[in-house]
């Protein structure tokens, strides 16, 4: 293309600019044959606007990892070759898995990686250090490490878990994903699990991270979703990437990979997996997946699925209850932000912030890009409202992972949690202002605006972790939410709520013609004085985790007047006198 001597002044104003803004994404790697861009190239050397001001904390968290005795530290396996795979891990959940009434937990683990990794070579977990590992929580509240007898320490490079009974015997089964390596344990009832995974069908290729228990044609028995991040090996990920001349090598952007499609299997009646990805029309859309969240978008009874993408458009699969999904995330508003750009999509929740009875979709992303809240205004669209709500200025220097929708202080608007680190560990020395390791978020949820309360919500939200996945739960079963943050490479870290004395009344729902877990449910929650509450009943969200299947309903200083529970088979049912503070297990009739 040929310049005039104005239009090449224009042209050269552009680039320079541009260079200003993006110091890497202009530069050309010439040293060494086979380079990639890394993360940095998102980096803009000026700082942005500046936070918003915290505002004080109506609760306050406590750090109790030492007091509940769990010495789990996970393992990346770090090496020289900054193989993506070391920065993503792990994942955690937060189920009852022997029915005593207490939360235990799930941890994945990495696995022992040679540097470099020889062609062919696989992930080693056969050192302890690497197991997944399994915590029994006893009456005092401190937990046992049951992993070995438990039969879930695991293969490869595990990632991320899901929970669900899939076979309805009333005992949590456990899907663990990972690097070419994903498993099914089923759970046998006696504190014993079995490695189904080849017995069931269930053939996962290639690197799977967040999955997903959903009765997505709601015949009784749980599918599951699993989504993948990209087209990787460990020869495809070696390229360089990063600053060549100062020396240091970078984590490779995900643009240096090819997407990939996402899996859904279809349970049989006999208990065993078809992989209908294809037939589903789930295959149709390749993308970088790391979240997952499910819900009902637009109320028509069918469980939708959104995924979370990394630096390439979200994916929301609407169910059109006839066996297959379509991909509308674009015409629907909930692909790109408000300027039509993609993000780092990596955690995601979605619950209904605003009491509308609408389900809205959160998601995480990297620093200077602004985590994503999209409001759901019915017709299955969505609008952009991070600016709006106040979460663009809090979150502008973050980088987000695993996440939840929950309402901390029980008075009736969920609040938003994040674990947060950036992916780079070398950030700090192309960035004056961001940090790998970074505090968590707490943002308090003030009638649909959101505000920061982290500063004074305990201790432990001044800690800088290099945090992943978190689980979501009530592990002391005082009627609210506590939190389990998987660090990459760290320890956990446990969070108890302290509590307020705001009112609440909590749900555990057992299906009888819906599917036994009753996920995908509905519940409609009207307190004494007519405010309505919207949830749904599921594991999935977050990062690479599995949250406490069961509700807990703020409200306020309320009392309750009824609730209306929408089950999967299509049951109706209407519950009312039912006494605040305490927890309630409804079988469907």
């Amino acid at each position: 293309m040929r310049f005039s001597s104005a239009k090449k002044s224009s042209a050269c104003s552009i680039l320079l600019a541009l260079s200003a803004l993006f110091p890497f994404a202009l530069a050309q790697q010439t040293e060494q044959p086979r380079t990639g861009r890394s993360y940095a190239a998102n980096e803009p050397i000026k700082r942005p606007p500046g936070a918003m001001p915290q505002a004080p904390s109506p609760i306050t968290f406590t750090d109790i990892t030492a007091q509940t005795k769990i010495d789990f530290k996970h393992q990346a396996s770090m090496t020289s070759q900054k193989y993506l795979l070391e920065a993503m891990g792990g994942g955690v959940a937060l189920f009852d898995y022997d029915d005593d009434g207490r939360l235990d937990i799930f941890f994945t683990n990495g696995a022992a990686l040679q540097d470099p990794m020889p062609k062919g070579a696989m992930p080693d977990k056969r050192d302890p250090r690497y197991w997944n590992r399994l915590y029994h929580q006893k009456p005092d509240g401190t937990f046992e490490d049951v992993t070995e007898r438990a039969g879930v320490r695991g293969d490869g490079y595990s990632m991320g878990v899901a929970v669900g009974d899939y076979d309805n015997d009333g005992h949590p089964d456990l899907f663990v994903s990972g690097y070419e390596r994903s498993f099914l344990y089923h759970n046998n009832g006696d504190g014993t699990f079995t490695d189904v995974t080849k017995q069931v069908g269930l053939n996962v290729a290639g690197w799977a991270t967040s999955a997903a228990w959903l009765d997505y044609d709601r015949d009784g028995r749980l599918d599951l979703f699993i989504a993948r991040y990209m087209e990787w090996d460990f020869e495809r990920g070696a390229l360089y990437c990063g600053e060549l001349r100062p020396g240091y090598r970078a984590y490779c952007h995900p643009d240096n990979f090819k997407p990939i499609s996402n899996l859904l299997f279809h349970q049989r009646p006999d208990g065993t997996f078809e992989d209908v990805s294809a037939k589903s029309q789930i295959a149709a859309s390749a993308g970088k997946g790391l979240g997952v969240a499910i819900a009902d978008f637009d109320g028509d009874g069918w469980p939708d699925i959104f995924v979370a993408n990394d630096s390439v458009p979200q994916s929301l699969f609407h169910n059109r209850g006839d066996g297959t999904f379509e991909d509308i995330g674009l015409i629907s508003g909930a692909s790109y932000d408000e300027n039509g750009k993609t993000f780092a999509g990596m955690g995601v929740d979605a619950a209904d912030y605003d009491n509308d009875g609408l389900i809205d979709i959160f998601v995480t992303a990297l620093s200077n890009e602004t985590y994503a809240l999209f409001r759901n205004i019915g017709d299955l669209s969505f609008t952009y409202v991070t600016n709006t709500t106040n979460i663009g200025p809090i979150t502008i220097l973050y980088s987000g992972w695993g996440t939840r929708f929950a309402d901390f202080d029980n008075d009736g608007w969920r609040d938003l949690f994040v674990a947060q680190s950036h992916v780079l560990d070398t950030i700090e020395k192309t960035s004056s202002y961001l940090t790998y390791k970074q505090t968590p978020l707490l943002m308090r949820n003030v009638r649909g605006k959101f505000f920061n309360v982290s500063a004074t919500a305990g201790i432990a939200f001044n800690r800088r972790l290099a945090a992943r996945g978190a689980a979501f739960g009530d592990i002391d079963n005082d009627g609210d939410i506590d939190i389990v943050i998987a660090n990459l490479d760290a320890a956990p870290v446990i969070l108890r709520n302290e509590g307020t004395k705001n009112r609440w009344i909590g749900f555990r729902l057992i299906g009888t013609k819906s599917n036994r877990d009753a996920l995908g449910s509905r519940l409609i929650v009207t307190d004494s004085a007519g405010n309505k509450q919207t949830y749904e009943v599921t594991t999935a969200g977050s990062y690479l985790s599995a949250n406490d299947a069961r509700i807990i309903v703020g409200l306020g200083d309320n009392d309750l007047r009824s609730v209306e529970i929408r089950w999967p088979s299509g049951r109706t049912e209407k519950i009312e006198g039912l006494t605040a503070n305490r927890y309630y297990t409804i079988t469907e009739r």
